[in-house]
Order: C-alpha cells, then structure tokens, then sequence
C-alpha cells in the first residue's frame, strides 16, 4: 500500500505573497529535516521548454512525455488530465515526500492555508470552512480559525509542524 503524500496549498490572491511564503516555509520546514517538494499551479499553460530544443521537437512530434536529463536536475514535460488534484500529482510525482506544498489550487478539496496581506485585501478568496488557518499582517481579523503572523514564518512552519503530526496520529488510529 502507497503513502498519502500530505498536500497543503497556500492559497490567496494575486500579490498577496504567496510565493514569498512558499519559500520561506521551504527553507524552515526542510531544515527541520522534512523531505518537501512544491508544486505551482497556474491557470495560464506556461512555456515548458525551449522552442527547437531537442526535448521541445520530441513533445511536439507527439510524445506523452519527455524527460531532458542533466548532470544533477531533470526537468520533466509530461501531459496531464485537465485540472489534476494537486494530491494526485503529488502522490504521482513525489510519493518520497513528507510534504508537498501546492502554491494556488484555491478552488481545488484540500488542506490550505491561505494569505491575507493588507496591502493587497482584507478579504478572503476561499470560503472560511475550506481553510485550516489565514496566515496574515492584518491585526484583528476576525475569522473563527487560527489566526498566523505572517511575518512569522516559524510560527507557521510549526503549525503546519503540528498539523503534519495530527494527520500521522490520525493514520495510525
């Protein structure tokens, strides 16, 4: 029986700094030794290759899936169905990790966090049941799950810390 790779996405809108976020959490939570690997989604289909390249002509010829390979990295174009869930890339692509973070995915069914920054809105873009915390710079806000300092990243990589442990506690009951 495969591992359920535990996604969490860090959802908002547009430049409410969720990028931002997503790497400083990165940087925390591998240093607490945690195997993590992210996933970025996008509602725009983005340049995956280099136009001429040999990986390029491979996909364009047809290929399902093209993997180009260089000494330390690899980079992998591969076809989808539309609109994966971020759980099942995840249990595709890296079933190895602790964690997967999913940057967007607001309208996808799983685990989020999402960031409020006052500069951009006080207001949310998912509905409050869907969230298991708001990790903001506004003081005050008034929502009924936990509220994070977003200028704390260690608060929040301990939350999530925690949460990682809940659903461990839950599996093996």
């Amino acid at each position: 029986m495969s591992k359920k790779v535990p996604v969490l996405a860090i959802v908002g809108f547009s430049n409410s700094g969720k990028t931002t976020l997503m790497e400083k959490l990165i940087a925390a939570l591998t240093s607490e030794g945690l195997h993590v690997c992210s996933i970025k989604h996008s509602h725009h289909q983005p340049e995956m290759d280099t136009s001429g390249k040999d990986s390029f002509r491979h996909k364009q010829a047809g290929a399902a899936g093209s993997l180009l390979v260089g000494p330390e990295q690899l980079m992998l174009v591969q076809d989808v169905q539309p609109h994966a869930t971020p759980q099942t890339l995840a249990g595709t692509f890296f079933p190895d990790a602790d964690l997967v973070l999913a940057e967007g995915y607001a309208s996808m069914p799983c685990a989020k966090i999402e960031v409020v920054r006052g500069a951009r809105s006080s207001d949310l873009r998912c509905p409050i049941d869907e969230l298991l915390a708001v990790a903001t710079d506004i003081q005050g806000l008034d929502v009924v799950v936990p509220i994070l300092d977003l200028n704390d990243t260690q608060e929040i990589a301990q939350f999530i810390l925690e949460w990682l442990q809940s659903l461990a506690t839950d599996a093996r009951r």
